[in-house]
């Protein structure tokens, strides 16, 4: 019941982008780089962990997939230091796990998986916030972020001390992609550089708190989005919602794996080149799971149910 309210949901909202949205900001685009490629491509496969149960209830335990998503981080040597789960209100999940072959620190928030996530994705009403003056943020995205923050900014310090010279790499898919969004801010705004990897993540404000995220420097931002993706098409631009910027899009179908050719980075808060302007009546659920692979393929069935 609630996967179809959701369907049905995304339905309305898309017919109203479709035939209110606002006037494009800046359209440039540019094909990417082969590095920046394979960082997406390889901090997609964090974020496709933080489905699995066991990055979110075994400390101090190497990192794996059970659905055999992730094999570019199972053959490094990474270990989760900080995990938690299945918070109280919001039901946000996560890791903070250190590679130590490539000097990362990553810290991954989980998509909507349950009950408790699907209410918080759809709370659509902004709030202030402490980032930065006039930076107001969708309610649940918000209180996803309060909820995790004690104990995420935390175990970053704990983990810096122990390994400084490991970067700091913030990933998320759907909701987990807006709470990264978020982190990643915070983190930025106490002066610790860190990169942005979000794939199929919702808008989650308006104008002020896009650009303070997209033009805070200390660290680079890759914002994926996938060809008839819904989700990065909520909450709509007439409510006065933008994306951070830029976006990468990816232009291959479901199912198979993306080349660099299918890939291509766009500038602007707001666009109609990338995942907003493509068949934006059309509705893929399936396209929100695929992005370089399956990525929430440890997850299971869509919500599990909690009380």
């Amino acid at each position: 019941m609630a996967a179809s309210c959701f369907v049905h949901l995304i339905a309305a909202f898309s017919l109203l982008v479709a035939t209110c949205i606002a006037s494009p900001v800046s359209l440039q685009s540019r094909a990417i780089s082969t590095d920046d490629f394979d960082r997406l491509s390889r901090f997609e496969q964090f974020a496709a962990a933080a489905y699995c149960p066991a990055s979110s209830n075994e400390v101090n335990g190497k990192l794996t997939c059970s659905a055999g998503n992730c094999p570019s981080v199972e053959a490094a040597d990474v270990e989760t230091v900080y995990e938690f789960e299945n918070s109280l209100a919001t039901d946000v999940t996560g890791y903070i796990a250190v590679d130590k072959t490539n000097s990362l620190t990553i810290l991954a928030f989980r998509g909507s998986k349950s009950v408790r996530n699907f209410i918080t994705d759809v709370k659509f009403p902004t709030v202030p916030t402490d980032l930065c003056p006039g930076c107001k943020v969708s309610l649940g995205f918000w209180t996803s972020w309060l909820e995790a923050r004690p104990g995420v900014l935390a175990a970053l310090k704990t983990t810096a001390a122990s390994y400084p010279d490991s970067k700091v790499v913030v990933v998320g898919h759907s909701l987990g992609g807006a709470i990264a969004d978020l982190a990643a801010a915070e983190i930025k705004k106490g002066g610790t550089p860190a990169d942005l990897y979000t794939y199929g993540a919702p808008r989650i404000g308006g104008a002020t708190v896009s650009s303070f995220i997209s033009s805070q420097g200390l660290g680079d931002i890759y914002r994926v989005t996938h060809k008839k993706d819904p989700v990065p098409r909520l909450p709509p631009v007439p409510l006065g919602f933008v994306h951070i910027s830029p976006e990468y899009y990816i232009s291959s179908p479901n199912g198979v794996a993306p080349t660099q050719a299918d890939v291509t980075r766009y500038e602007g808060s707001v666009n109609l080149l990338g995942n907003s302007g493509n068949n934006p009546l059309q509705l893929d659920i399936s396209a929100h799971g695929w992005y370089f692979n399956q990525i929430g393929a440890c997850g299971g069935s869509d919500f599990e149910f909690k009380a």
